[in-house]
């Protein structure tokens, strides 16, 4: 029995409610779990240029975003249109977000004192999984003193990233970006808990492909990786949606193994429900197209209605 369209739109639904959803797969007598983690909440306090950036970077890895100024010129939905922007008093909107330790918050205002109320608040309240201060060495080793002054707990001073990013020698503002964002997954995989025998190990959200799947009423089929060996680019998990046409949403790491998979999807619309692949991007297979993949994976397809 083809899979229907109105299993997505209850992921979404479930998504919405701040649920995190699973999507049960069964193939060749073997079932697999397919869980869906909340969205991180990256709250960046400041909207300058540096937050442009990193708000744009952070977007495509999964954040979801919140965008803190309290000058309307830079909080506003021209600069960050898929962000909740909040146009307020920093301390104020702090205050009202009730960070939680599941956030992400980057202190990136426009200047010292800024910075520092923005800290002094944060740490009066529950700790966030992550706290970073775009600074110099100098400037947040002064900084750590004073709050260590104030009697702020040691231990929430010395979890602060200051300076804030990984150190890739980042120069320009989207430089810095990259580097901040670096510092961000590193920190999020830093939670990465093993999935048992029968959970995929990707846990993402692509929103976009969800409702594609949920919506669209065109024939396609999805594409789940059920597992992968070597050096294949995805992780078991990774879906993908494929028309008739050889049009797609989401990826199944690109290459020869997608494109496999993308030509079995189209052939098998409108015939068979379900079919398993097992794709040997080995060296040896791969160099009769001139491709060196490396690796395998097995990726389960089935028809959308």
């Amino acid at each position: 029995m083809n899979m229907k369209a109105s299993v997505f739109q209850e992921l979404l639904n479930k998504l919405d409610r701040g649920e995190s959803p699973e999507l049960v797969l069964s193939a060749e007598d073997h079932t697999y779990i397919r869980k869906f983690a909340k969205t991180d909440r990256l709250i960046l306090l400041g909207c300058g240029h540096v937050s442009i950036d990193v708000y744009r970077l952070a977007k495509t890895v999964g954040f979801d975003i919140v965008a803190v100024d309290d000058r309307p010129s830079f909080a506003n939905f021209e600069r960050f249109p898929d962000a909740q922007v909040i146009c307020d008093d920093f301390v104020s909107a702090i205050e009202k977000l009730c960070i939680t330790r599941r956030d992400y918050v980057c202190v990136l205002t426009r200047g010292h004192l800024w910075d520092a109320q923005c800290i002094r608040t944060i740490l009066s309240g529950e700790m966030p999984y992550y706290l970073g201060l775009i600074s110099s060495k100098k400037r947040a080793a002064g900084l750590r003193e004073i709050l260590t002054d104030e009697g702020f707990r040691r231990e929430d001073i010395d979890a602060i990233h200051a300076p804030i990013g990984l150190k890739i020698g980042a120069m320009t503002t989207a430089e810095i970006a990259v580097s901040i964002c670096a510092e961000l997954i590193q920190e999020r995989h830093k939670q990465y808990v093993k999935p048992r025998e029968n959970e995929l190990t990707q846990t993402n959200v692509d929103f976009d492909l969800l409702r594609y799947l949920a919506s669209s009423d065109e024939p396609r089929a999805l594409v789940t990786v059920l597992s992968s060996t070597g050096s294949t680019p995805v992780k078991s998990g990774s879906m993908m949606a494929v028309n008739a046409l050889g049009h797609v949403a989401g990826t199944v790491g690109g290459g020869c193994g997608e494109a496999a998979a993308i030509n079995k999807a189209r052939r098998m619309q409108g015939k068979s429900d379900q079919a398993v692949l097992h794709i040997d991007m080995s060296n040896e297979v791969a160099a009769d197209n001139d491709m060196v993949c490396g690796g395998s994976m097995t990726v389960l397809i089935e028809n959308i209605t």
